[in-house]
């Protein structure tokens, strides 16, 4: 039986992570590429000054190249950022005594959007190249903190019904965006407001659907308790 559940996680987070491949190639990849463009050329007016650039541009850091090798990557790391996503919402369903069905599929999967995508945008957008940003280490411990409170939330939602669980609900979600993100020291950027709004929006509107489609096949796929006993 842990097989099955292994193989419909697997499978269900390939299709997730293929779709948002497509979704990647088609929507933001193009943004991609026009924001490297104010990258590179804000890069060489900077160097021409002799001024630094204050973005995270690194000449010699390894990138794939435009074209067939771009794509493969694409795929290939939203395939296994879908895989991922499939086996931690099949696993913190199991740790909470949950169950993904095929009526409750889609809340499953828009539980895991709000928590890993959209939370975490309130404070940190999804970012263009070429855009400055705040100090990693700081970026990723409020990341994780924010994804860790706003499901902490979630979940006092859903199994908890009591009335101090709102309370609780709602100041564990709104703790991480009045700490604040690690913001950038300046926010000047060549990268238009327009172009980054675009590829925000677009970024999360990807986001969404994969989940929701990783929670609505984890709900046709996953093995029924029931069935589990009966075998």
């Amino acid at each position: 039986m842990l097989a099955r559940v292994l193989l419909a996680v697997v499978l269900c987070g390939i299709a997730g992570g293929f779709l948002m491949g497509v979704m990647q190639h088609v929507r933001l990849t193009p943004i991609i590429l026009a924001a490297e463009k104010f990258e590179v050329s804000e890069a060489g007016h900077s160097h021409a000054e002799g001024t630094p650039a204050n973005h995270h541009h690194h000449e010699d850091a390894w990138a794939p190249a435009d074209g067939w090798e771009r794509t493969v990557f694409t795929f290939a790391a939203s395939i296994l950022t879908g895989v991922g996503f499939a086996a931690m919402l099949a696993g913190v369903a199991f740790m909470l005594g949950g169950t993904i069905t095929k009526k409750n599929g889609w809340i499953w999967g828009l539980c895991g959007f709000l928590a890993v995508s959209l939370a975490p945008a309130a404070g940190l957008a999804p970012e263009l190249p070429g855009m400055p940003t705040g100090e990693l280490t700081l970026r990723q411990i409020w990341w994780v903190g924010t994804i860790a409170a706003t499901a902490a939330a979630l979940w006092l939602l859903a199994f908890t019904r009591q009335n101090w669980a709102i309370a609780a609900a709602l100041a564990l979600a709104l703790m991480p965006h009045f700490i604040g993100a690690p913001l950038p020291a300046s926010h000047e950027s060549g990268v238009p407001a327009a172009l980054a709004a675009h590829f925000a929006g677009s970024s999360l509107g990807a986001n969404a659907i994969m989940w929701l489609m990783i929670g609505v096949l984890l709900g046709r796929f996953l093995p029924e308790p029931d069935a589990e006993q009966t075998q």
